[in-house]
């Protein structure tokens, strides 16, 4: 039987414990809001329309090359209550990235 938290159901990580997600590989990546609230926008007609704060996540995931230079973007999507997207790391200097390479879930 799945954990609880919070009286909450929760599903095992899918994070592979042994593997390194600082290491050069592509990564596709979900990006969800807190409590999956639709803050980025609203679909209408088959269509996403971003909001400003969706506007403002789809700039900053456009962005994160700028801040990473071993990162590399390729597709991405805003939805309402998340971001789906393809981060590809391409390190060439293994120092460069030690601190940097595998953040927690956020």
């Amino acid at each position: 039987m799945p954990a609880k938290f919070r009286n909450k159901f929760r599903i095992e990580s899918a994070r592979k414990m042994d593997w390194d997600y600082g290491s050069n590989a592509a990564y596709f990546i979900t990006i969800c809001t807190k409590d999956r609230r639709c803050y980025f926008g609203e679909i209408k007609h088959n269509e996403m329309h971003l909001s400003e704060i969706g506007k403002i996540a789809d700039q900053y995931w456009r962005e994160i090359p700028q801040h990473f230079p071993f990162v590399r973007l390729e597709n991405h999507v805003v939805m309402p209550n998340h971001i789906h997207g393809i981060v590809i790391i391409e390190k060439t200097d293994p120092v460069e990235t030690q601190d940097l390479a595998s953040l927690p879930a956020v």
